[in-house]
């Protein structure tokens, strides 16, 4: 069949009414999380990854997937109208959205975020049907030596961009291969770092309660302590824009359209790299929109280019971390982890046989993705009055709805109250993790990519006897031994770089 019949196909499955309830409840879900402050989409798919269980796979995915996007656009609302980041992707939407707002123009502001959230999340949307199939059938050839490349170019590469000391990063990292190899060896069957006074453990640490203690625990451990260290609260909206003062004028969309643009194809490629690309692209964004605008001065002070291009940027790149998930069965960050947790308690591994195998569920969730953009359009304008006022609920009233939804997802999963004892355990490491500067996202990829790197590194010193020269003899992994040995030299060759010009 040819991609256009792949995708009516999939829209058949997408328009079923139960995943058209799915895809409209994530994008509802998804922005509620973005304008609540803290939790984020990391933290709202694990916590709710529980409820997914008793589901039909394409609608639970559906669903996570409307979230994930839902809580792209979601972030930007308190960003505009209270200088609150509802996520850490609309940070730098809080520059000129804010201030915008406090010019009398968080209309046009809200309505250019919607409208580059749309026109990016469906420019994303048409690169994952033309790019996940192509790269999926050439992901068939891949085998065991070929995936252990590429697991360690993922856990190679995310430290080089989460910020922050290098081998801090790496550290966290390790830390979470370690504690995914705690339990059965899948090759030998040997038990690892289990005590026999914890029995519980040699099955394994479930990646999920560990996720939800990094995110949503920890964060209510934070709000808690700025709850009792301080009386602030986010500064509240004066007046709620209504739906005839949302349009931007002429003027407005006419200096939006090229950094909409720009904003899109730049986040829809640093997508496809590990690391939290909705993050990165859009700082890459307002840096260059910034750089080639004719009023550079205006930046900071309530330029629409410095909304346009970076909500664009973080809306595309949601769509690109979604095509090494679905093509490879890679997830390049701690989000697409938890989708991909999604999917394998259904019994579902993705990768290249994803589209052969599963061709409903794949199918499926693109057309999905297509009519939820819309949604989010229809939705989020008409709402934004309520988004913004569930913006000031007070710590007070939300962390112990979280920390109880916390506590009996990570419960549920297993009937386990080793995994409560886990989730608690993780929320601590995580609030520690936050006081010090650290980003959880090496730790959770860690755990996630650990199993693989390990099965496929016994598989290939099988397949190649020991003699891991082979692997040079491959040119797959010998392109990305390359770029590993790339991404390992290039921060010392800048430092050499750096000193020389300073003694010159």
């Amino acid at each position: 069949m040819s991609v256009w019949n792949d995708l009516l196909f999939g829209f058949s499955v997408a328009l079923l009414p139960i995943n058209l309830l799915a895809a409209a409840s994530g994008a509802v879900i998804g922005t509620i999380v973005g304008v609540l402050p803290g939790l984020g989409p990391a933290g709202a798919i694990a916590v709710l990854l529980p409820i997914t269980f008793g589901i039909d796979p394409s609608t639970a995915l559906v669903l996570l997937a409307g979230i994930y996007y839902g809580s792209m656009y979601g972030g930007s609302i308190t960003s505009i109208l209270v200088k609150v980041p509802g996520e850490a992707a609309s940070v730098v939407t809080t520059l000129d959205g804010y201030q915008m707002a406090r010019q009398g123009r968080a209309g046009p502001a809200l309505a250019i975020a919607a409208i580059g959230s749309w026109v990016a999340g469906t420019f994303g949307v048409i690169g994952i049907t033309f790019l996940a199939p192509m790269l999926a059938k050439a992901a068939l050839t891949f085998g065991p030596p070929e995936y252990l490349c590429l697991a360690a170019l993922a856990l190679l590469m995310l430290p080089q961009v989460t910020g922050g000391a290098i081998w801090k990063s790496y550290a966290l990292v390790a830390l979470g291969v370690l504690i995914a190899s705690v339990g059965q060896d899948p090759t030998g069957g040997l038990i690892r770092f289990a005590p026999d006074f914890i029995p519980s453990l040699r099955q394994g640490i479930d990646f999920v309660p560990v996720v939800m203690g990094l995110y949503g625990v920890a964060e209510v451990l934070r709000s808690a302590e700025e709850w009792i260290t301080t009386s602030g609260r986010p500064e509240h909206v004066t007046s709620t824009p209504k739906l005839a003062q949302l349009w931007p004028s002429r003027e407005d969309l006419k200096r939006s359209a090229a950094p909409v643009g720009r904003g899109t194809v730049l986040g829809f490629f640093i997508g496809l790299l590990p690391g939290p690309g909705n993050i990165i692209s859009t700082y890459i964004s307002y840096g260059l929109e910034k750089k080639l605008s004719k009023h550079p001065e205006e930046f900071g002070k309530g330029a629409i280019e410095g909304v346009a291009g970076p909500e664009s940027a973080n809306n595309s790149a949601t769509a690109g971390q979604l095509i090494p998930l679905l093509a490879l069965g890679i997830p390049f960050s701690s989000i697409t982890g938890l989708l991909l947790g999604g999917i394998m308690i259904h019994g579902i591994v993705p990768g290249p046989r994803l589209i052969v195998d599963h061709p409903h569920l794949f199918w499926g969730l693109i057309a999905s993705m297509y009519i939820g953009n819309v949604m989010l359009l229809i939705l989020n304008l008409p709402m934004v009055g309520l988004f913004a006022k569930l913006s000031l609920l007070t710590p007070r009233l939300l962390t112990p709805l979280v920390l109880l939804f916390c506590i009996v997802g990570a419960f549920s999963i297993n009937n386990s109250l080793m995994d409560v004892w886990v989730l608690i355990l993780s929320g601590c490491v995580g609030y520690l993790l936050q006081k010090a500067g650290y980003e959880p996202a090496p730790l959770v990829l860690g755990m996630i990519v650990g199993p693989m790197l390990e099965a496929s590194l016994t598989q290939t010193g099988l397949i190649i006897e020991g003699n891991w020269l082979q692997l040079f003899s491959r040119p797959l992994t010998a392109i990305m031994l390359a770029l590993m040995a790339a991404v390992l030299l290039w921060p010392m060759l800048s430092r050499v770089r750096t000193r020389s010009k300073k003694l010159a």
